[in-house]
């Protein structure tokens, strides 16, 4: 998938609300892009949790983010709440990618793509993508 693409609404194979907090807003009225990229992550961990869990609590340390890349389209008021989709992207041997985005209804606030490696956190060092894994990930994979 080329960066920058904006994935239909209809392709996300995860979803979670997040309320958007006064805390989030910016000098100016708007959710601050720091509170955006929180929503994100926090789209992550619901993929996670949902996808992930069944593999065991273990599966759920070994990743780290190796590149994190948003494109925001449109400003964010309070109060509301927002739904962040997430996809699977791409699987290779030691990482994958995900696409991201923000909505409010119909709206695309946000859209991100991510690479997520795979790593022992005993040794720090990258590792190959279980197998067991892999075929989650390719449940959630867009294309």
């Amino acid at each position: 998938m080329k960066k920058g693409t904006k994935i239909s609404r209809e392709s996300f194979a995860s979803w979670t609300e997040v309320s958007i907090r006064y805390s989030d807003l910016d000098p100016n009225g708007h959710v601050n892009n720091g509170a955006i990229n929180q929503y994100f992550e926090d789209g992550r961990v619901k993929f996670r949790e949902d996808l992930m869990g069944g593999l065991g609590r273990e599966i759920l340390t070994g990743f780290a983010i190796a590149h994190f890349e948003v494109s925001y389209y449109s400003a964010l008021n309070y109060p509301g709440s927002v739904e962040v989709g997430t996809v699977v992207t791409r699987i290779g041997e030691t990482s994958f990618g995900l696409g991201q985005a923000i909505f409010v209804g119909s709206r695309e606030i946000a859209g991100a793509h991510v690479v997520s490696v795979y790593f022992d956190p005993a040794t720090g060092k990258k590792k190959h993508l279980p197998e067991e894994l892999r075929s989650v990930l390719k449940k959630a994979l867009l294309f």
